[in-house]
């Protein structure tokens, strides 16, 4: 099995402020394989960013170590500088020159490399990025996607061993950012690159990634591939996360090899792989099982034959669709995506029947019976 292009091993990075000790980023590790694009997906304050200045260099870490392309640039007691690790960066406002055209600006870190070979770099570059028309342009003459082009093919100009891409679309209005993600991916694809990219948006996240970390309090909390991690969520944490719906209480039923959960708005089937996850957490003896499952928009589906109801709260027209927020007899909520069709009222009672393909469950206390 080949090692790792960048390994990042127990990592940990506190701060010392006036005597307190914080730490940021706690135990983590991660691996990416050449040319793999890796994303820290989380909330802000979680550490995806400052995991990213200690792989450029600009943090210390406090244990751990971090091998890019099998060298060792980091532990605990040594530290690369950052002008020897080799790592392209794209900031969250691009920080290009003001004061340079686009050729300029992507041609900045290129000083060393003889003249026509530093040309015909800029304007493959500038091909790939789809501004190669735009060369003599200033940064202030270009849209907010045209300076991130950019500064993505500044950032790839040198050929670094890693990118690392600090909410590259956070400045851009949702459509654009959108497109964008799916363009960046094909041109660091088309590059060869290995990078990782931060966000607090999934949507990035599984446009751009071949593997994702959502991070929680300074640690990662899963670290797998976007289907596996939308899927089969490893814990709470990446469930309320990922999935954007509500966790329902419920009792399953069953044993290893499958069974059933029963929920306020109806019965759901358990896979073996399933069932036997729920049993192996559950307190030891309990049966059945008090479970907690998550409810996606897709997962509940309007049935106005249903015997199962719940009042609307509100909805939101999205054109072909629209999203339903509805509260349970219990008093719970859930959201389901219908047809943009459907004209109900804030307070009218709807039908509802269970659609869920892929169910997601945890064990929690044991039922009374």
């Amino acid at each position: 099995m080949p090692l790792p292009y960048l390994l990042l091993d127990h990592i940990s990075v506190t701060y010392d402020t006036a005597g307190h000790v914080h730490t940021a980023v706690r135990d983590l590790s991660l691996s990416l394989a050449r040319g793999e694009i890796g994303c820290l997906l989380g909330p802000s304050g979680c550490g995806k960013t400052t995991v990213l200045r200690a792989v450029c260099g600009f943090e210390p870490l406090g244990g751990g170590r971090i091998v890019l392309d099998g060298r060792e640039v980091a532990n605990a007691q040594l530290s690369e500088p950052p002008e020897r690790r080799h790592v392209g960066v794209v900031f969250q406002d691009y920080a290009l020159f003001p004061h340079l055209n686009v050729a300029q600006n992507i041609g900045f870190g290129l000083a060393r490399m003889a003249r026509a070979e530093r040309r015909e770099r800029i304007e493959m570059l500038a091909q790939r990025v789809g501004l190669a028309g735009a060369l003599r342009k200033y940064p202030h003459e270009l849209s907010g996607g045209q300076q991130q082009r950019v500064a993505l093919a500044r950032a790839l100009a040198p050929a670094p061993a890693l990118l690392l891409l600090d909410e590259p679309f956070s400045n851009l209005d949702l459509d654009l950012r959108e497109r964008l993600a799916v363009e960046v991916r094909d041109i660091i694809r088309a590059s060869g690159a290995t990078a990782i990219l931060v966000t607090h948006d999934q949507h990035e996240a599984f446009a751009m990634a071949d593997r994702i970390g959502v991070m929680h309090a300074g640690a990662i909390a899963q670290w797998s591939p976007a289907r596996e991690l939308w899927r089969t969520p490893a814990n709470r944490v990446v469930a309320d996360f990922i999935g954007r719906g509500a966790l329902i209480p419920g009792t399953f039923r069953g044993n290893a090899d499958g069974g059933g959960i029963s929920l306020e708005l109806g019965e759901i089937s358990v896979s073996a792989a399933l069932a036997d996850k729920l049993l192996r957490n559950a307190d030891k003896g309990a049966y059945p099982l008090s479970v907690e499952v998550l409810l996606r928009a897709d997962d509940i589906s309007h049935d106005p034959a249903s015997p199962f109801e719940a009042t609307l709260v509100r909805r939101a027209f999205r054109g072909a669709d629209q999203l339903y927020t509805l509260r349970l007899a219990s008093g719970r909520e859930v959201v389901a995506r219908v047809d943009g069709d459907l004209a109900h009222e804030a307070g009218e009672r709807v039908g509802l029947r269970l659609t869920v393909r892929h169910p997601v469950a945890f064990a929690a206390s044991p039922v009374s019976i």
